[in-house]
């Protein structure tokens, strides 16, 4: 257990050193990720107004029917096709993007990928 806490409190110093630098406006919103045991979550946020622009994750009752499983790469693929294509649905072009302290690896990488295919830049 101890081991468990001594990895969140490392992602968690990680998520600090990178929100210092990542801040997203109107115009560039920020691209969250995160992702649990059994799901995957992104959004895509103006930090000026603290505003929620889109957002898509592997529990909603739609996309869970579609798979198997919420929590492994096929599932990152789709939510970042589906929260890229909500965010050009409001107009959102270009995004910085917040792996939130994980490394850009597996999910995370399949997400972001996913999102530029659709048409995301970042």
């Amino acid at each position: 257990m101890a081991s468990n806490n001594k990895k969140r409190n490392a992602r968690k110093s990680r998520q600090k050193r990178v929100r210092a630098k990542v801040f997203g406006t109107p115009d560039r919103p920020r691209l969250n990720v995160f992702r649990s045991l059994n799901n995957i979550y992104a959004q895509v946020i103006d930090d000026v107004s603290g505003h929620t622009i889109a957002s898509a994750n592997s529990a909603e009752e739609e996309i869970k029917a579609e798979m198997k499983n919420g929590g492994n790469v096929d599932a990152a693929k789709v939510i970042g096709k589906i929260v890229a294509e909500r965010a050009i649905e409001k107009d959102v072009k270009k995004v910085v993007f917040d792996r939130a302290g994980y490394k850009y690896h597996g999910r995370v990488k399949a997400l972001a990928e996913a999102a530029r295919e659709e048409g995301l830049e970042f």
